[in-house]
């Protein structure tokens, strides 16, 4: 029988919140707690939430950061909705200013039950590409690319591909994300393997996102139509972004 771990003790309520932060803002990321499954890899998977306050232009609103994340022995992974802005006309229709995504951070573990956020790479999924992911089978696979530059001539300078491939025995994924930048002449390489439990997390809680990262359940929620969640142009959430660190 399976137990739950937990990244963080619930012992205080401050002595939450004060972890909370120093987690979120810790260069690197501890886990406690871990499992190992049948295949032999050890893992851990957790829920943390945060929240920061802020008012602006006479909209108040709290976010929260409470992403889905998979800890495995040589990288983790974590993913969570990044919402959609949106920006109000002169004429009072209100629409989308940047769309949405579903928000992927890869880092390198540096140590038992250490991970690197200093040097962690993003790759943000769009609503098709969601699409794509929670309609997979168990043996599909999926790949996609991401160039900042594509279309220009700086393509191909940075580029990211990111495949989800199934396991040769059938119980389970490789989260894989390459991240090249030949500026700098880099090249990261991430591999997560995942359990069919925690690949079904993923596309349940991707499902449930959709509509939200769309800006959707802003149309159907009547009461919120005056105050759509509107955020300022120069917010934090800016540094959400896939290719910003």
């Amino acid at each position: 029988m399976f137990k739950l771990s937990r990244v963080l003790p619930l012992t205080s309520s401050s002595r939450h919140t004060a972890q909370l932060l120093e987690m979120v803002s810790s260069r690197k990321v501890e886990v406690r707690d871990s499992l190992r499954d049948g295949c032999g890899f050890t893992y851990s998977a957790s829920i943390s939430t945060a929240t920061n306050n802020y008012a602006a232009k006479g909209y108040a609103s709290d976010r929260v950061f409470a992403p889905y994340t998979v800890y495995k022995g040589k990288a983790a992974f974590s993913i969570s909705p990044c919402l959609p802005t949106f920006t109000k006309l002169d004429s009072g229709t209100v629409v989308v200013d940047r769309r949405g995504s579903m928000m992927m951070t890869f880092m390198h573990s540096v140590g038992e039950r250490k991970y690197d956020w200093e040097k962690r790479q993003r790759f943000a999924l769009s609503a098709t590409e969601v699409g794509s992911l929670i309609t997979m089978g168990a043996q599909d696979s999926c790949e996609f690319f991401h160039d900042p530059s594509m279309l220009s001539s700086n393509a191909g300078q940075v580029r990211k591909s990111l495949s989800i491939k199934p396991h040769a025995n059938n119980n389970g994924y490789f989260v894989s994300l390459t991240v090249v930048n030949n500026l700098l002449n880099t090249k990261d390489y991430f591999s997560v393997p995942i359990t069919t439990a925690e690949f079904a997390v993923m596309k349940t809680a991707c499902s449930f996102a959709l509509p939200h990262i769309m800006g959707w359940d802003q149309i159907t929620n009547q009461q919120s139509r005056d105050t759509v969640g509107l955020q300022p142009k120069g917010d934090s959430q800016v540094l959400d972004l896939e290719w910003e660190k």
